[in-house]
């Protein structure tokens, strides 16, 4: 990857870190749970922005929970696609960021977090967004869209993604499944999650500054929905 693009894909990456930080800025009753939260680093960054120390997660790749673990993060080691092993209406934060696009039962997904998450709670969840711009002109030109995987090894089918040739950095990190903005937010009304917040960041290839300025004039083509639902 040019360093170029690796620095539009790291503050595009960022952008949207932030906009979840800016979605959850309100009160919260209740402890949080955090999907996926990786090594935790950006747990930690929501757990001081909801103001709570009591921060639960499930993650697939035992490496990654050793790491969350040593932040204080009590990390379940586990397969989303099996449910989530916590009681009903537990969290009063259920946090997903970039993990539904690699979920294989979205429906079950999307029901367990409305089951764990508490009346009033707030589940906030980022994704690719399949309609961005990126990926419209990527099957335009006969490519595959680059957030969508047809390899469990390989990232492959598109000249121009950057990442074109190269192995997945771990087991789980292949997107299973894509959404539009609405069909994201379809899915969790569909189980009992209304959508209180909506929005897409980034606008591939576009710097940040650009990008803002152009996501406010064409939010269906941003490069990241984040979604906030309530129950």
């Amino acid at each position: 990857m040019s360093s170029a693009l690796a620095r539009v894909f790291e503050a595009t990456e960022e952008a949207n870190r932030v906009a979840i930080l800016r979605a959850l800025s309100r009160p919260i009753d209740g402890p949080m749970l955090d999907i996926g939260p990786h090594q935790g680093h950006f747990t930690e960054r929501v757990a001081r922005q909801i103001g709570t120390k009591d921060v639960r997660g499930v993650e697939l790749i035992a490496d990654h929970v050793a790491e969350a673990r040593s932040r204080g993060i009590e990390v379940t080691l586990g397969d989303v696609d099996d449910g989530l092993p916590f009681e009903d209406e537990t969290f009063g934060v259920v946090l997903a960021n970039q993990v539904i696009e690699h979920v294989r039962r979205t429906d079950l997904f999307m029901k367990e977090i409305r089951r764990v998450l508490k009346p009033g709670g707030f589940a906030c969840i980022s994704t690719n967004n399949l309609s961005s711009w990126h990926n419209v002109f990527s099957l335009a030109l006969g490519h595959q869209p680059m957030p969508i995987h047809v390899s469990d090894e390989k990232i492959i089918g598109n000249p121009l993604n950057p990442e074109n040739g190269l192995e997945h950095e771990d087991l789980g990190r292949t997107h299973l499944r894509l959404f539009t903005t609405r069909a994201l937010v379809e899915l969790g009304e569909l189980h009992g999650l209304r959508a209180v917040d909506v929005k897409t960041v980034g606008y591939y290839p576009l710097p940040p500054r650009a990008a803002a300025r152009a996501v406010k004039i064409d939010p269906r083509h941003g490069a990241y929905t984040v979604a906030l639902f309530t129950r």
